[in-house]
């Protein structure tokens, strides 16, 4: 029996980064003799066992065919006779192809070492078309390891486009893809994830309301870089750049649909693109299956975010609409990450990125003055039911005009 450190653990040992996650990897050992060491079997498919004492994961060496559509059909065959090098062949990228034991020596059969310092990410073997979620996969490596210079290898490139041509890419489960989409938006350059999505044509079939995007202009008065996918590039750039949490980086990304329905002639404008754009935000949200708050803070940024950058001009009565929209008083985590997606959508405009956002300051100071209206006092004043809700509405409108009125002065 002989293991191994795999994947991860060692290319970003290499690369000087920290190790979080070790994989390793067992050679020459059967599932019964990893029983009788005390090692606990976890794997439903393929077997992996945690250690008795660390609770760290082991699995046993294996090769792969495939056997049917997805990310799931494949078959898996573990016995003590499958190599190392048979082992690392069936994983996706050369740099996570390397295996090391305790002495750190390296086992590297398919020049991972190489493709690390020349900074590409390469595909290990022909296989790697046989699973389509290695295209999701490619394109997170890309968007992590892009500060360091990394890019995708054109043979790589060419690989994940037929992968994407071919319709395998429907054959993945909404929470498969969801799952690396999450994880590629929290990485520091979530953008280079879509732009590598899109150059292999995966993002046409994934998120084709966000490929829509591309080509479309907008005023350059008030977008220099006029083009809304660069836009859309450049708002999530923002969203990681200002350390921003997945449900404003979600909502960042689909912010703009609706201007992929703007019919040409009314170019560069687009009239009524938020309410437009819900239809299309909540279809991408079903189809992945996102989180409950990523949904909710995507649609309502996609429906109010204008109205957050036209805070300032908002009358009283529309700006108590908003914040009713938002439930500021129950969620106030929630508006707060609906100024943080507005201050994004701002920044992400070329040669904006550093301009201020006193929209951000003036709803903060909005919300307060409405949270402040005390319900007590009209409860002894005899209001209940509708009635008091009335009266609390009437208090809250009254302090945001006293609360505009001291803004403006």
């Amino acid at each position: 029996m002989q293991i191994y450190k795999v994947g991860g653990a060692v290319r970003d040992r290499l690369l000087g980064i920290a190790v979080t996650d070790i994989d390793r990897v067992v050679v020459g050992a059967t599932t019964e003799e990893m029983l009788a060491k005390g090692f606990r079997p976890v794997g439903a498919d393929f077997p992996v066992f945690l250690h008795p004492k660390t609770g760290e994961e082991y699995a046993l060496a294996r090769t792969e065919r495939k056997s049917g559509r997805g990310y799931g059909g494949f078959t898996f065959h573990a016995s003590p006779d499958v190599t190392l090098e048979e082992d690392l062949i069936r994983r996706d990228l050369t740099i996570n192809a390397m295996a090391e034991d305790d002495q750190q020596n390296l086992t590297d059969p398919y020049h991972g070492q190489r493709d690390l310092e020349a900074r590409v990410l390469r595909h290990v073997s022909p296989a790697f078309a046989e699973d389509p979620l290695r295209v999701l996969r490619v394109a997170r490596f890309a968007a992590r390891y892009a500060e360091l210079g990394f890019t995708v290898a054109p043979e790589t490139l060419d690989l994940m486009r037929q992968l994407s041509e071919s319709g395998e890419l429907q054959a993945l489960t909404a929470e498969r893809s969801w799952k690396e989409i999450s994880r590629a938006l929290m990485e520091n350059q979530p953008q280079v994830f879509i732009q590598v999505l899109r150059t292999c044509g995966a993002l046409k079939e994934l998120m084709p309301e966000v490929d829509a995007l591309f080509g479309i202009p907008q005023p350059a008065t008030h977008h220099p870089e006029i083009d809304t996918g660069i836009h859309t590039l450049s708002v999530l750039q923002q969203a990681a750049q200002h350390k921003q949490p997945l449900t404003v980086r979600w909502a960042c990304l689909l912010h703009d649909l609706g201007k992929g329905l703007t019919p040409e002639e009314q170019w560069p404008r687009h009239i009524a693109h938020e309410s437009k754009g819900l239809k299309l935000i909540k279809a991408v949200n079903e189809r992945f299956k996102a989180p409950r708050d990523c949904q909710e803070l995507a649609l309502l940024v996609g429906e109010y975010h204008t109205h957050g950058h036209r805070a300032l001009e908002l009358k009283p009565s529309t700006l108590l609409e908003l914040l009713q929209s938002f439930d500021v008083y129950r969620r106030p985590q929630r508006f707060e990450e609906f100024i943080a997606a507005c201050e994004m959508d701002a920044r992400g405009r070329k040669g904006l990125e550093q301009t201020s956002y006193p929209q951000a300051d003036y709803l903060r100071g909005a919300a307060t003055a409405a949270r402040s209206v005390a319900v007590q006092p009209l409860l002894e004043q005899g209001f209940k039911g509708p009635e008091l809700g009335e009266a609390i509405k009437r208090e809250r409108l009254k302090a945001l005009k006293a609360y505009k009125e001291g803004a403006s002065a």
